[in-house]
């Protein structure tokens, strides 16, 4: 998928993923949408429209009020968020990536979350047990998803972005030091002490979909 795809071009929006994820198992109109984001009805509108046009949102019910007609959206479950590869994955990143930074600084004083950075090596097997359970833990919370601001729930943010990484071109390893006629010294015992970092602060994740669209395993 190329980043003149319309799709791809949908999704990688840090305000249309926000919607995708608003209107996972709560149906939303424009104008809710429009209070819950912080933008105007007609640009509400506008993304909806783009969403809808390329399957990602469906129409799911219009009801009157004041008088008119409301449209409300819910979106398309399975949204290939996980499919993107190559230049689309990048594109995913950045729109993701602006939906954290915001969403760290809406984090609510004192709340206990989970915050976690990894690069490291596993057996494959490893890996393709954690990203089946990693997907069905998305699914799971996004199934649980209500309409915003519903009594009784509280506002969950969560962006995940897990894969393999490349392995870059194996060249000469590092010379090693010949020893044979180094003169024997005292080592400083600091020297072979390892230091610990204290555990980073608790902090959410994050979402198409918390607020991103629900994960699905790639193959």
């Amino acid at each position: 998928m190329t980043a003149t795809d319309p799709l791809l071009r949908a999704l990688a929006h840090p305000v249309r993923l926000r919607i995708v994820s608003l209107v996972w198992n709560a149906p939303l109109s424009a104008a809710e949408l429009a209070r819950e984001l912080g933008i105007s009805h007609a640009l509400a509108s506008q993304h909806l429209r783009r969403l809808d046009a390329v399957g990602l949102v469906e129409l799911a019910e219009v009801r009157a009020n004041r008088g008119g007609r409301e449209r409300r959206y819910r979106a398309v479950h399975g949204s290939p968020l996980s499919d993107q590869r190559d230049e689309g994955a990048l594109l995913i990143a950045e729109a993701l990536a602006h939906n954290l930074r915001d969403r760290a600084g809406r984090r609510a004083p004192g709340a206990a979350g989970v915050t976690s950075d990894a690069e490291l090596w596993v057996a494959p097997e490893v890996w393709d047990t954690f990203r089946v359970r990693l997907a069905a833990l998305f699914d799971e919370l996004h199934d649980a998803a209500r309409a915003p601001h519903s009594p009784g729930t509280v506002g969950i943010g969560a962006t995940v972005m897990a894969f393999p990484l490349t392995e870059p071109d194996a060249g000469p390893g590092p010379a090693q030091p010949d020893h044979k006629h180094e003169p024997a010294r005292e080592h400083d015992h600091d020297e072979h002490q390892h230091q610990h970092a204290p555990a980073p602060e608790a902090a959410p994740a994050t979402g198409h979909h918390p607020e991103a669209p629900r994960s699905e395993p790639e193959r």
